[in-house]
């Protein structure tokens, strides 16, 4: 790893979320792909604190936003954490690999319906060509994930809306061969499992 002093504002800078220190530590020198300790990237740096301007000056310099840390996150996978859609479409014009898996083998969209970012998944799904069955290490797709680890109210209902109108497969079991309408049932989870049972019913 780099410690030489541009490289190290631009580490700092990028963290902060300081778009003009960005600007003027790539001016003296310091590389765009400088890592930390963590290895983690500016543009990594700048994507976990939501700093858009920062990241904006980084796409721009031709930062790579597939660079992965030492926990397999990339600055394109943490939009998925995040739910920033302002920073997912500050990365989009990077060419980002919509097939980039997290530690989990999981793609952008598997933590963004977790989470129950809503707007996030409908702008993933409306603006790129992400896998919406995409499998993770876990057997789970995006769906399953909404459902198992979702609490079951209005976003995560959203998310399941959003996920099968881009075609998710309803019955797409998980690895146990378990699907989501049974965990939805399982869970008390009416308003999804009732999603889920029309969905079945239009296959």
């Amino acid at each position: 790893m780099t410690t030489n002093e541009p490289t190290r504002r631009l580490l700092d800078a990028a963290r902060r979320g300081d778009a003009e220190g960005v600007r003027a530590a790539l001016a003296d020198g310091a590389p765009v792909e400088a890592r930390d300790g963590e290895l983690r990237s500016p543009l990594l740096l700048a994507s976990l604190g939501d700093h858009v301007d920062a990241a904006r000056v980084l796409v721009e310099a031709g930062a790579d936003p597939d660079a992965q840390d030492s926990r397999q996150d990339s600055a394109w996978l943490v939009t998925g954490v995040t739910g920033s859609v302002a920073m997912m479409r500050v990365l989009l014009p990077a060419g980002p690999d919509l097939t980039l898996r997290n530690r989990f083998g999981g793609v952008a969209l598997i933590p963004a319906s977790e989470r129950g970012h809503v707007e996030y998944v409908r702008a993933l799904l409306d603006e790129t060509g992400i896998a919406v069955d995409h499998v993770n290490d876990l057997g789970w797709t995006a769906l399953l994930e909404a459902v198992i680890l979702g609490d079951g109210g209005r976003a995560h209902e959203e998310v399941v809306e959003l996920l099968l109108a881009a075609g998710a497969t309803p019955d797409l079991p998980d690895a146990d061969g378990v699907t989501p309408l049974a965990h939805a049932e399982r869970r008390g989870f009416d308003g999804i499992a009732a999603l889920l049972r029309a969905a079945g019913q239009q296959d």
